[in-house]
């Protein structure tokens, strides 16, 4: 059985099935919804595309989807210090399934590329080079016949890919890893949750990035009079399900989690955190995280977080060497 949350009613973040939620939209109106023009359904928009100053770089083009796991330098200065943005899902793997206030079904991954996109030009011009997961609605991994189940992914496809995430990461040599997903349950259920894992040598700095991705996003959206929920930040032992007793036995997201003998061996190697702002079965959730503003607002708290997680070195004073703020741990 899966491994599930307190009100066990939480979706898989590695589940690659599609979730049929069927939601019932309360009659009446509920003030501060979001009225911004909502995106069209799966398949029905072409991919989220930046602007960017200079050309995206393959961080290895032989073992990633063509369109993944790209790194984007900075657009002015340049701190030395590289993010890795992780938009989840992709592909044959669209994620939790909801439905807007008006009715119209969305997907998981077509709302967290968008965020994804949007946070990466944002840290850019503050001197982060970026490295993101994907950059249209793809696998991050090269599937084999084993990744793929008919039109959806195997338990092994969806190992494989968030798999391929952290080893985006490790290969990209990134000093801090933020998954962005969204979360899903029963049609009332609502608010925003940060994960991180306590069995990682940088356990405290995870706690920490963890602390201020959560903070930082809810600041953002709760400006806007959105009123969301906070369920904290939490272990990662406490979110999630798993898709077999492999992934049970293994107990953690296995984007943040260790590494375990015989099930995952490229475990992340820097600290990380993963937000899930809204409940995309939340109809009023759902209508935020489908609009412009919202995913705007998400990301800007993702890029508030990221310039506070790291330090800022101020100039050497004269006489008293380098002076510079504490590290992350």
């Amino acid at each position: 059985m899966p491994t599930l949350t307190r009100r066990n009613r939480r979706i898989s973040l590695r589940s690659g099935l599609l979730i049929a939620v069927i939601i019932a939209v309360a009659a009446g109106v509920i003030s501060n919804r979001p009225d911004h023009a909502e995106h069209t359904g799966r398949g029905q928009h072409a991919p989220v595309q930046r602007r960017t100053r200079f050309s995206p770089v393959a961080v290895d083009p032989a073992l990633f989807a063509r369109t993944a796991c790209m790194a984007y330098p900075p657009t002015r200065g340049d701190r030395h210090l590289t993010v890795f943005l992780d938009a989840g899902h992709g592909g044959l793997d669209p994620g939790s399934v909801g439905q807007t206030r008006s009715g119209r079904t969305v997907y998981e991954a077509d709302e967290t590329l968008p965020v994804e996109l949007d946070a990466m030009a944002m840290l850019r011009t503050e001197g982060f080079r970026v490295v993101v997961s994907r950059t249209t609605d793809s696998s991050v991994a090269r599937l084999t016949k084993a990744d793929v189940n008919d039109t959806l992914l195997s338990a092994q496809g969806v190992h494989d890919d968030v798999a391929a995430r952290a080893i985006c990461a490790n290969d990209a040599g990134a000093n801090a890893l933020i998954g962005i997903y969204f979360d899903a349950g029963a049609p009332q259920n609502a608010g925003s949750v940060t994960g991180y894992d306590a069995a990682r040598p940088f356990a405290a700095a995870n706690l920490r990035l963890a602390s201020l991705v959560q903070r930082d996003v809810l600041t953002t959206l709760n400006a806007r009079g959105w009123n969301i929920p906070s369920e904290g930040v939490q272990l990662d032992t406490q979110l999630g399900s798993a898709i077999n007793t492999a992934a049970v036995s293994y107990g953690h997201l296995l984007l943040l989690g260790p590494a375990k003998r015989g099930y995952f061996t490229t475990p992340s190697r820097m600290p990380g955190a993963l937000i899930e702002p809204l409940f995309i079965t939340d109809p009023f959730e759902a209508t935020i995280a489908n609009s412009s503003a919202g995913q705007h607002a998400i990301a800007s708290g993702i890029a508030e977080a990221v310039e506070q997680f790291f330090p800022v070195r101020r100039p050497a004073r004269a006489g008293h060497g380098h002076d510079a703020a504490h590290g992350h741990g």
